[in-house]
């Protein structure tokens, strides 16, 4: 095969579905467009046909993954009402991140939406809608929500290693006079499911704590609209 028809061959949804899966094999780090050349077997520049640079790249990956996100809700029964189904919705956009974990820090990152991005927004949108809540009480839930809308929580802190690491007891001491509180606490809690982290206290329990309790008041606030 030619270098030429090589490149007649390379398509955009090729590049981006074989960069997802390096991503996952080596992480984001290991991504590099030299290497994503490499592994589709065509020279760097034939990228640039089809990707601008390595943004216009992240971009790329991170709307395919919200296709990815798209395609696992559309297979959701719409079966109770708005809470139930968009906690379902937001819990199987998880499980997608759940098998991207490089994923969060490059939504994070990014500063376009593109395509997918946008429809997996809307239809959330629209779900809350047709419960009833207003454009601005569905406009003060998406801010609430923040990342937790699509499966991942945006930490305050993010310690370098693990948190067992970073609550080690020789740390603790040394932190007891200035925030004896925080250290209490942190002598308290355990995370005890490492296999679904995505950030340093983003567990399965953390996020679906966060997630139910954001639900709860926006189902509160939702009926106190109906009832003016």
């Amino acid at each position: 095969m030619t270098d030429t028809t090589v490149r007649a061959a390379l398509s955009r949804d090729r590049i981006l579905q074989t960069a997802v899966a390096l991503a996952d094999r080596e992480g984001i780090g290991g991504l590099t467009m030299r290497g994503l050349a490499a592994e589709l077997g065509v020279e760097a520049m034939s990228l640039y046909h089809h990707v601008a640079n390595k943004e216009a790249l992240l971009d790329g990956l991170a709307d395919a993954v919200a296709a990815e996100m798209q395609d696992a809700v559309a297979a959701l029964e719409a079966t109770g009402g708005w809470k139930h189904n968009l906690r379902q919705r937001i819990l199987t956009a998880r499980e997608v991140m759940l098998r991207h974990p490089w994923a969060p820090g490059v939504f994070e990152s990014r500063t376009s939406v593109g395509p997918h991005i946008v429809r997996y927004t809307d239809a959330l949108v629209g779900l809350m809608r047709s419960g009833g809540m207003s454009h601005d009480l569905v406009h003060h839930a998406m801010h609430a929500l923040g990342s937790r809308a699509f499966g991942f929580t945006q930490e305050l802190f993010d310690p370098a290693g693990s948190a067992d690491e970073d609550a080690s007891p020789e740390l603790l001491t040394q932190m007891a006079a200035e925030a004896p509180n925080l250290v209490e606490m942190l002598a308290h809690i355990a995370h005890d499911d490492p296999g679904s982290t995505l950030g340093w206290c983003d567990d399965q329990s953390e996020f679906e704590f966060g997630l139910d309790l954001l639900l709860d008041g926006l189902e509160r606030r939702a009926e106190r609209e109906r009832l003016a």
